[in-house]
């Protein structure tokens, strides 16, 4: 692969743009400053590379764990907000990321990205069943006949059959730590409400075993490394992710 053609495929524009980046001398591949865009890149033995001093991982395809903020719109056509894609370098969202599922404008907490349609058709499924964590803030004091709905599963409207929770444990007196591995929409608020509470807040923690660490603040996002794909219960292989 040519230097200019692993620009191209990392975002960073069209060949020809890319190429210009290249004799512009704005591109650097390890310690050496390239100036040939047909120079080939070997990924094996220079994994990093620079554009303007910014130093880049060579990523065949993009896998991302976003903190979500609240009052973001997960679409890149949002309505009444900013659009998460803004929280992104130009040159992920210029190479396809897309959002693995959505979160309601006014939800925080983990949220997937990848270019790979695969891995997120696949994860999205309901087939899959991966488990997702919220921690929901509620209106009303929790009290036992109302975890004790959730467990047994409630009939929201539209559906024909009652929805139950995979977990779920009162944190304190306003506050509920709920496992879902479905996807319907507004599925939490909606249960919630259909068990007699109101949700005020909401939080995703967890998807499967993947939890959202505390250091990683909202608007923030990271790389996910090959420990958290099985953490999603996924191996190499599995929807192409490589």
């Amino acid at each position: 692969m040519t230097l200019e053609k692993m620009l191209q495929s990392q975002g960073f524009g069209s060949r020809k743009q890319c190429a210009q980046l290249i004799r512009e001398g704005r591109v650097r591949v390890g310690e050496r400053l390239a100036t040939d865009p047909s120079t080939p890149f070997f990924s094996n033995e220079t994994p990093n590379f620079q554009v303007d001093d910014q130093v880049w991982p060579y990523r065949p395809q993009a896998y991302l764990l976003l903190h979500k903020p609240a009052h973001v719109e997960c679409s890149h056509a949002p309505q009444h907000h900013p659009s998460v894609f803004s929280l992104l370098p130009a040159p992920l969202v210029l190479r396809g990321v897309e959002c693995v599922g959505r979160l309601d404008e006014d939800t925080t907490g983990l949220l997937l990205l990848s270019d790979n349609g695969q891995f997120i058709h696949g994860l999205s499924s309901p087939k899959r069943k991966v488990s997702k964590t919220y921690l929901a803030t509620l209106r009303y004091p929790i009290n036992p006949e109302f975890l004790e709905k959730l467990w047994q599963g409630v009939l929201l409207h539209g559906e024909t059959e009652c929805l139950k929770a995979d977990a779920c444990l009162a944190e304190d007196d306003f506050c509920l730590r709920f496992t879902i591995s479905q996807g319907k929409y507004h599925q939490v608020k909606r249960m919630v409400a259909a068990a007699g509470n109101r949700v005020e807040a909401l939080h995703r923690c967890a998807m499967g075993q993947l939890q959202l660490s505390e250091d990683l603040l909202p608007g923030q996002w990271r790389w996910l490394e090959s420990s958290d794909f099985s953490l999603l219960g996924l191996a190499p292989g599995d929807f192409g992710f490589v």
